[in-house]
């Protein structure tokens, strides 16, 4: 007699019972999600003990950033963005390109210590002279391959592999800025304070309607999802928000230039097809899976699409008039860049022609790389904390 597989019932959570997230959560996300903070730390004091010693005072002719794929492929995206003004150039490569020398800088990041790619990259920067930093957990192949030739900077704090967006941009910045004393990007200890101070917002026991994190999850459970961004960093980021809901949460959301998604409406009336904002509130609530029939009840009906707009943009009411077309949407900004620990006040911006209220649009003082690598970094650690509880509202 063959014994059937037993199928196991999925319990959804109420994110508003502290206990019961807590429970669910055995893999520890939303603790993985909280670390950002403690990795920026990490990282400036790896710096500080003379990690990057040897590149004080050096002037490459270039930095090639190696990250194949992964959060450190999207950190390279960001820093890149914020990089345009360097004095020194700075160029992305899936792997070590044939022309470094010795006059070159080359950091290979990643979070896998037994990529073959990295390994490679690693040896062949070596053996072409560079200054090699080496962001990669410091065991397999990757270690063997420049086994004390390199300066190495290894992750201090464990988290999940798609965690690592924090610990990759800090580490990345202090390159930078080790070649080039006019990137500055802050004190890595108050851009810490920050962090933290938006991972104790996201805490399980901070109510949906108080917890940036608890709110976003709840408006994209159940939802396709269009994660846009106003500008390059932003997109950027909007990219790592897809990529997190995937690899935590097992659901998949697009990513785009907001401009793209603006275009579509203009050009086919709505995002996604249903609806006349794109909200998909034209789908029928008579609608049965199990008995549709698609020559006798036409198409069926596709699922609603939330769009999330991350925005860095200093001027609110220009990030409001571009999102305006889009109907209903949810803009995600940063309220305060105080730098002194304390949580910021949330102040919500309203969903425009739906008359909802998204989760945290704010207008954010000052500017410059410092304030955009604190915006950046808030919003990638509240994208990932919504995400853990995406997964954990789903009995995941």
């Amino acid at each position: 007699m063959v014994e059937m597989p037993t199928t196991v019932p999925v319990t959804p959570v109420d994110l508003d019972d502290a206990e019961a997230v807590t429970r669910a959560d055995r893999g520890g996300v939303l603790r993985s999600a909280a670390l950002a903070g403690a990795q920026i730390r990490a990282t400036a004091a790896a710096v500080s003990e003379g990690a990057l010693a040897r590149l004080d005072g050096a002037r490459p002719r270039a930095v090639v950033i190696v990250a194949p794929s992964g959060p450190a492929r999207r950190a390279a995206g960001l820093v890149s963005s914020l990089a345009a003004d360097a004095g020194v150039p700075l160029v992305i490569a899936p792997s070590t390109p044939p022309w470094v020398g010795p006059l070159d800088v080359v950091v290979v990041a990643g979070d896998d210590a037994g990529d073959p790619v990295l390994a490679r990259s690693v040896d062949s920067a070596v053996r072409r002279r560079s200054d090699v930093v080496v962001t990669v957990p410091d065991e397999g192949p990757v270690a063997d391959a420049g086994a004390g030739r390199v300066l190495a900077l290894p992750p201090r704090v464990r988290v999940l592999d798609h965690h690592g967006f924090a610990r990759h941009v800090s580490t990345m910045t202090a390159v930078l800025a080790a070649v080039d004393p006019s990137f500055d990007v802050g004190d890595p200890a108050e851009i810490a304070d920050v962090v933290d101070a938006e991972s104790a917002r996201h805490h399980a026991s901070v109510e949906v309607f108080r917890n940036p994190a608890k709110s976003l999850a709840s408006r994209v459970a159940g939802r396709r999802v269009l994660i846009t961004g106003d500008g390059v960093a932003a997109t950027e980021l909007a990219r790592h928000g897809a990529s997190v809901l995937l690899r935590t949460a097992g659901v998949v959301a697009a990513a785009s230039e907001l401009a793209d998604a603006v275009a579509v409406v203009h050009e086919f009336g709505s995002v996604g097809g249903s609806g006349s904002d794109g909200s998909g509130h034209g789908v029928s609530q008579d609608y049965d899976p199990l008995f549709h029939d698609d020559q006798i009840d036409g198409p069926r009906p596709t699922e609603p699409v939330r769009i999330l707009t991350v925005s860095i943009d200093p001027d609110d009411s220009s990030v409001r008039r571009r999102v305006a077309v889009l109907g209903e949407v949810d803009v995600v900004r940063v309220d305060d860049l105080s730098g002194d620990g304390s949580a910021p006040e949330m102040r919500p911006t309203p969903g425009f022609e739906a008359g909802r209220v998204g989760p945290g649009a704010i207008t954010s003082a000052g500017g410059g790389v410092a304030t955009t690598v604190r915006q950046c970094l808030v919003l990638a650690a509240r994208l990932e904390a919504a995400a853990a509880y995406v997964q954990l509202a789903g009995g995941r």
